[in-house]
């Protein structure tokens, strides 16, 4: 016991014992990781036959089957439904036989002249146009432009331009407001009722419709959205002497909005479909060999889901190629690791104490979907979960850098010093990053305060393309890592608590599409749109402006200032309007009671 309370007191000397237990535990496995095995299973997950791995194919269950049964050869207990974790995604986006666009005297061509966009509500409306601009409404200090001032569209459909008046300007102020997402937030807010949306030749010169890609939920904009050609649009204004082109010249050189009343009746209709499927994570528990350890566990996970076959907003690099994206590194380099420790972990004679569980998860591509599902429905105790080791990405040393890359050191305590020891003698570099968020499933245990480790050797040019394939793997540096990794486990059991979480970074995403936001609460909202009443909080940051406010994770955001949150997308949007220093309204359903909150920025 004496000695006990010593190495308490040094902290250097504890850990440089869990080093010799920890060379000893490896020893006494039998087995070590295996560059043929590894070899192996990323040649069957990355094979043409499995179409890519995209959720809900019948390719992606042949994939979890074949998970499931490496895990139950490993010796693993299968949990909830036979190692399957079972959830519902939006797949597909199709037009049914009822988009419509009639006005005055012409009925126009679906896919030809127009076509919703993916988000659109479904419904039928019949009223007058009017024409308002870029669709902003924007008032702040730095800049003022209202494109609805004087203009009644109450139930009315709205014709607006994609972009900016400065789409040369890369900083441009209007950055903010330009999406089309922020246009239809900005139409619902003035009681529009439908937005018809073109590209102006200033944004795109080919004039052609935008794409009905899938979006991967269910998430409407709450009216309805139909993109329309140029050579529509110059049509339907042809009485008025007026054209895209040239109302988009004038409002680039006078910088001033151009709305006006059109003057014409507009009846159409949307009627998509969303294909929904079932998809899986899939779930096995190597029972720990303590049993005053063995309710604790580590959670060793990687995504197995890539892109399919590709095409428009599957997140291809090469959306125009229709093709296999085998996502050889991206994911099967991981989920072949995940498999491997296993294997070498569930048939070693010496168990460890703390039970390890394993996870192969779905929708990582779609936005960590699969992960989100885990933590919103747990196997375990989620306080229970000492740390979860993430692997994205493990297959492709660059070779003039000969490193892996490991995030998260900063969120234990523990961790760094533990990753210093057991780098000693490595034929590799390996470089700490100390922030928990991050774009992969980790993100989505750090939120809700687990330390987490994220394992990758970096993105490459055949990145989210059809040339990510098994042959461009480097399986012994991967072999490397993995015994490196096998070692890593085994001191972070071997600790004799659990590691100490520490906030390290931010708990939220900056914006989609690289678009930073310039205010935020100090939230992670839920991207996955799982949640039907607002924005649910995912994670909320400490001291930031949400904890301050009393904002809590679980809370689901329906409002802020008055106006209404319904996904993520509006979330984004009303902060675009917010300023420094100003305390906001925020309203929240908690267990199911409304609340209102005053939130400082």
């Amino acid at each position: 016991m004496s000695d006990f309370k010593t190495l308490k007191c040094f902290p250097a000397l504890f850990l440089l014992l869990l080093l010799s237990l920890a060379h000893t535990a490896t020893a006494q496995t039998g087995d070590t990781i295996s560059a043929l095995r590894l070899s192996q299973d990323v040649r069957f997950l990355a094979s043409d036959s499995l179409k890519g791995r995209k959720p809900g194919t019948p390719e992606m269950e042949v994939v979890a089957g074949y998970i499931r049964d490496q895990f139950h050869k490993a010796g693993l207990q299968l949990l909830l439904d036979r190692g399957y974790q079972q959830m519902e995604i939006v797949t597909d986006i199709e037009p049914g036989d009822k988009n419509l666009f009639h006005w005055d005297t012409a009925s126009e061509i679906f896919r030809k002249s127009f076509i919703p966009l993916s988000f659109s509500s479904n419904g039928i409306l019949s009223s007058g146009i009017v024409f308002a601009g870029y669709g902003f409404d924007i008032n702040t200090d730095s800049l003022k432009w209202n494109d609805y001032y004087g203009l009644d569209v109450n139930g009315k459909w709205v014709m607006v331009l994609r972009g900016d008046p400065e789409l040369d300007n890369p900083d441009s102020r209007f950055i903010a407001y330009s999406d089309v997402r922020s246009k239809v937030l900005t139409a619902k807010d003035h009681h529009a009722a439908g937005l018809l949306i073109i590209t102006p030749p200033g944004f795109e010169k080919e004039d052609k419709l935008i794409n009905l890609a899938t979006e991967n939920n269910d998430v409407t904009g709450g009216i309805l959205c139909i993109n329309i050609t140029r050579e529509l649009a110059n049509r339907m204004l042809r009485p008025s002497g007026i054209t895209i082109d040239s109302l988009e010249r004038q409002m680039v050189r006078l910088k001033k909005p151009a709305g006006f009343t059109t003057g014409i009746k507009l009846t159409a209709s949307v009627d998509l479909i969303r294909k929904k499927a079932s998809t899986v994570n899939v779930v096995a528990l190597l029972k720990g060999s303590d049993p005053a350890l063995n309710d604790e566990c580590i959670v060793v996970g990687a995504h197995y889901d890539h892109l399919g076959m590709g095409g428009p907003g599957s997140g291809s690099r090469t959306p125009d190629t229709l093709a296999v994206h085998n996502g050889a590194d991206d994911n099967a380099s991981g989920t072949a690791m995940v498999l491997e420790l296993a294997r070498v972990m569930g048939k070693s004679v010496q168990k460890p104490r703390r039970s390890i569980l394993f996870v192969t998860f779905t929708g990582e591509e779609m936005g960590l979907i699969g992960s989100k599902y885990f933590i919103d429905h747990p196997p375990v105790n989620l306080k229970k979960i000492t740390a979860m080791f993430n692997f994205d990405m493990v297959g492709r040393f660059d070779p003039s850098k000969n490193a892996i890359s490991v995030s998260g050191t900063r969120t234990s305590a523990e961790a760094d010093s533990i990753l210093v020891l057991s780098e000693e003698g490595l034929s590799f570099k390996v470089t700490h990053s100390p922030d928990g968020y991050g774009p992969s499933d980790h993100a989505s245990f750090y939120s809700s305060d687990i330390p987490v480790f994220y394992f990758t050797t970096g993105v490459h040019t055949d990145y989210h393309t059809p040339a990510d394939d098994a042959d461009k793997l480097d399986i012994q540096s991967e072999q490397k890592i993995g015994r490196w990794v096998l070692d890593l486990i085994h001191r972070v059991d071997l600790m004799p608590h659990q590691l100490t979480f520490r906030e390290s970074g931010k708990k939220e995403s900056s914006g989609r599409g690289g678009r930073k936001l310039k205010m935020t609460l100090g939230i992670m909202p839920d991207f996955a749109g799982t949640e039907k009443k607002g924005l649910r909080i995912d994670g909320v940051t400490k001291e930031g402006p949400a904890d301050k406010g009393g904002l809590h994770k679980g809370d689901i955001i329906t409002g802020i200032n008055g106006l209404p949150v319904g996904n993520i997308y509006e979330y984004m949007s009303r902060l675009q309007k917010l300023k420094q220093g100003m305390t906001i309204s925020v309203e929240i359903i908690r267990n199911e009671k409304e609340q209102v909150l005053l939130v400082q920025l």
